[in-house]
């Protein structure tokens, strides 16, 4: 089958998943900032009012990203049909726009025109990835599944013209599969001889302050180098429904006031109350490593205790 033709039978066969989502131009784009303004204006909210002005603001919809595979008259659209477990495959997918035709002009936002996200289903394996493009709007990248289960892929893009998406989409490695209970981290993670602190919490509906500290053998890192525009970029995703939300950093490297480390700020705003995994991507010295947590949002829902067996039972 010709692309045309494969691109054709996949947008006729392609049903909504899940809820209601409008990327990265809602809730989860830039957190702290009117959903409609382009990422470079966001990048730098500090410089006006800052973030203690919208504190106390209610999220602006309940609508977070990822939760669609079509969206706006976007389409995300795979292209590769079999993913092994354990095998690095050439992973190729484009995007359709409301004309049906490949999507081949973008903007570039943080660094890159699309970012591409692959996690397991239990948030315990995280993939940043950076396609190339192939040509007529396919997208190219070496993707591992590294073992069998169900995975969720993002697509966090904007075409020009139009408003940030972020499109997702079920791949799977076929194989035994155990799921795993989300993973509880606590408040700091080790990766590779460095320890990140996580110090601030999540409100629902309200832009909530996050700072991460990032230190090696002991000593804090001061030195972080920029990553994608940021020293840090810091993508939520929510506990069970995999709702994306994708957090930026507060100040910009270079700009005389932002610091290269230890600390970290970000302005979260997630729109319910639950668990969320919380994956940070920092470079230094030359590679980029991922921290994770997992983090609760509001409190614990209040549910009684079951009744003791044979208590309560009028039936004799």
């Amino acid at each position: 089958m010709n692309t045309a033709a494969r691109l054709g039978a996949y947008a006729l066969g392609l049903v909504v998943v899940f809820g209601g989502a409008l990327g990265a131009g809602k809730v989860a784009g830039p957190v702290g900032a009117p959903p409609a303004e382009d990422h470079s204006a966001m990048a730098e909210p500090a410089a006006s009012a800052g973030h203690d002005a919208h504190a106390a603001e209610p999220a602006q919809d309940d609508t977070p990203g990822g939760l669609q595979v079509s969206e706006n008259g976007y389409t995300l659209i795979p292209l590769t049909e079999k993913l092994e477990k354990g095998e690095p495959t050439d992973f190729r997918f484009t995007v359709a726009g409301p004309d049906g035709k490949p999507v081949t002009d973008y903007q570039v936002q943080h660094d890159k025109k699309l970012h591409f996200i692959v996690v397991s289903r239990d948030l315990g394996s995280f993939q940043h990835l950076h396609p190339a493009e192939a040509g007529g709007g396919v997208w190219s990248v070496r993707l591992t599944l590294p073992a069998a289960g169900t995975y969720r892929a993002f697509a966090d893009f904007a075409p020009t013209g139009a408003e940030a998406l972020t499109l997702g989409t079920d791949l799977y490695a076929a194989g035994d599969y155990a799921p795993k209970a989300l993973p509880d981290t606590g408040r700091t993670a080790k990766v590779d001889g460095y320890t990140v602190t996580l110090g601030g919490d999540l409100t629902p509906g309200q832009s909530s302050r996050l700072t991460l500290k990032v230190a090696k053998d002991g000593k804090p890192v001061t030195d972080l180098q920029p990553y994608l525009g940021a020293y840090g970029h810091l993508v939520a995703l929510r506990a069970n429904d995999l709702a994306y939300l994708h957090v930026h950093p507060d100040g910009t490297p270079g700009d005389g006031k932002t610091a290269a480390g230890p600390e970290i700020v970000f302005y979260a705003e997630v729109p319910s109350r639950g668990d969320y995994r919380l994956f940070l991507d920092f470079q230094h010295e030359g590679k980029v490593r991922t921290a994770g947590f997992t983090l609760g949002a509001g409190p614990k829902p209040d549910i009684p205790a079951p009744t003791p067996s044979g208590h309560g039972d009028h039936s004799h």
